[in-house]
């Protein structure tokens, strides 16, 4: 690794800017955006990926393999990048850090307390709670209805047995109520970090935040009870981004990290406008498939901060396709043209959805070792049927020589096409509309059906007056419905919205669908089994 100061210095970031955090990590102060802020943005890439699958699809890789490459043939270019969650560190998915010779460092650093930034949001987010229930144990002058504290408590680790709890039991401890724990990526002070622009913007949007209603029914505020200042002081340096590095040199800003099925799943404003007055191109990413992440970039993110993204690259395998083709896990290494003339459909239904925003797409497929050429020239076939640039990324395996022909396809893309960016619907249409309109020209289902409780939730947003606001879906990422199985391009089917909340900091509605929940579950045999270190600090297991 280089050090930190030569990266920054790199991008035109001098050391007086650097919050160093050892040799190979650094915040970076405020203070460089009065130097910056008056230079032409850069163009913004979108990495985004068909539906993920258990054999994984390699999206983050592929964001940095493509950075690498980009940087590798003289175009200046930045990758601006989620930090992980704990949880699926230690459960399922294991690190988010790239892997092979794809990856940013120091891996370990940054898949674990890294600076410190989801720490801080967790803190933050249970001094609300401690505070919320503190006012009504002394008095409760705000007259907070017990029963509608829609305010819960979180931690940054998957925790199922947290999802619902009681709280105040034990004599002196309290009113007994119940609750629970979210996930700390799920928190909304997580999106409001995020989706801030400034100290000043965290600082509104944090008051902003409804955390429960009063007897009379009405929404009291985290302003309300007291709370914003001391969220803003433990939030002070999570609010500055974070600066790493690939194995190549490649600067990556890594900042905030919500998850993009139950959350807007994308790194900050903050430090994406920030990438964009420092380098010619920047490769963000978002989480999971475009049906989710990339929907949420540009309904939300991009709406809210006033983004137009170039382009977007839009992340498939072979294996992933043969998968919604009908393969099951075990036989994905196999060669089955059937199968994978059956999963292309998937592809083609991500690539029509983000022609939808007016952005042009650039299809990469990401190679793995036993892919055959049969299936990879079936591939490209059928992206040139459908009138789209498609290269083969080898970045895993060769780092950026193994990208350098899709980072100039993707500049010949940017020179030869325009974004016509445009957000899939208008902050006029009502909540329920704009629900109806995800599910109908994104994920093709034929209606929306609304829970009892989601009628209620729906009347009470418009009655507060928050109904022009986007609407942020939480759906299982492995369908483009509802239904975790329901593979391919499923159509004619009904989702079921089984409740809305408002989240007025982060300025969006959730609206929970399916069987998702806002705090994830250890699988039986978690990643924290198989991990190990040294004697001299080596881990093991961890990426």
């Amino acid at each position: 690794m280089k050090p930190i100061i030569e990266v920054a210095h790199a991008i035109g970031i001098a050391e007086e800017h650097l919050e160093l955090y050892g040799k190979y990590k650094s915040k970076i102060n405020p203070s460089v955006w009065k130097e910056v802020k008056n230079r032409p943005d850069g163009q913004l890439v979108l990495v985004t990926a068909m539906n993920p699958t258990p054999a994984g699809e390699g999206k983050t890789l592929t964001t940095i393999g493509l950075a690498q490459g980009l940087n590798a043939i003289g175009e200046s270019t930045i990758a601006a990048l989620r930090e992980p969650s704990l949880g699926p560190c230690f459960g399922m998915k294991g690190g988010a850090t790239g892997s092979g010779k794809a990856q940013i460092v120091p891996a370990d650093d940054i898949n674990l307390h890294f600076t410190g930034d989801i720490h801080a949001v967790t803190s933050a987010h249970n001094l609300l709670s401690a505070m919320i229930d503190n006012h009504v144990f002394h008095g409760n002058t705000l007259r907070l209805n017990s029963k509608r504290l829609v305010w819960k408590r979180a931690m940054d680790m998957n925790d199922r047995s947290l999802r619902n709890i009681v709280t105040g039991l034990g004599d002196g401890n309290g009113n007994v109520r119940e609750s629970g724990f979210l996930i700390t990526t799920a928190s909304e002070i997580m999106a409001v970090l995020c989706l801030s622009e400034n100290l000043s913007d965290l600082r509104n949007r944090l008051g902003r935040m409804v955390i429960g209603y009063n007897e009379a029914g009405d929404a009291v505020s985290a302003a309300e009870l007291g709370a914003v200042e001391a969220m803003v002081i433990l939030l002070k340096e999570a609010m500055k981004p974070n600066l790493v590095q690939t194995l190549e040199g490649t600067p990556v800003i890594v900042h905030g990290g919500p998850f993009a099925n139950i959350a807007h799943g994308c790194s900050s404003v903050v430090g994406t406008r920030l990438s964009l007055k420092l380098a010619k191109i920047v490769v963000t990413e978002a989480g999971f498939g475009a049906d989710l992440g990339a929907e949420k970039f540009f309904d939300i993110k991009c709406r809210q901060a006033g983004l137009t993204p170039a382009a977007a690259v839009l992340v498939v395998t072979v294996k992933a396709l043969k998968y919604n083709g009908g393969v099951p896990k075990q036989e994905l290494e196999y060669p089955n043209i059937d199968a994978l003339h059956q999963g292309l459909c998937n592809m083609e239904r991500h690539i029509e959805n983000i022609r939808k925003f007016g952005v042009p797409v650039l299809v990469a497929i990401n190679h793995f070792e036993g892919d055959v050429s049969e299936e990879i020239m079936l591939v490209q076939q059928r992206c040139q049927q459908l009138g789209v640039r498609v290269e083969i990324s080898k970045a895993w395996a060769e780092g950026s020589g193994g990208a350098i022909q899709f980072a100039e396809t993707l500049v010949e893309l940017l020179h030869s096409e325009t974004s016509n960016f445009t957000p899939l619907y208008t902050d006029e249409l009502d909540i329920q509309s704009k629900i109806e309109k995800v599910v109908t020209d994104i994920y093709r289902g034929v209606g929306v059906s609304f829970s009892p409780s989601a009628v209620r939730g729906l009347a009470e947003i418009n009655r507060l007056g928050y109904g022009s606001l986007p609407v942020c879906m939480a759906k299982t990422p492995y369908s483009f419905s509802d239904q975790p199985r329901l593979l391919g391009a499923p159509e004619g089917f009904t989702m079921h919205v089984r409740d809305v909340s408002l989240s007025a900091g982060a300025g969006f509605v959730v609206v929970h669908t399916g069987n998702v929940v806002t705090m994830p579950g250890l699988p039986k045999s978690p990643a924290a089994e198989h991990m190990a270190m040294d004697e001299d600090g080596v881990i093991t297991g961890l990426i």
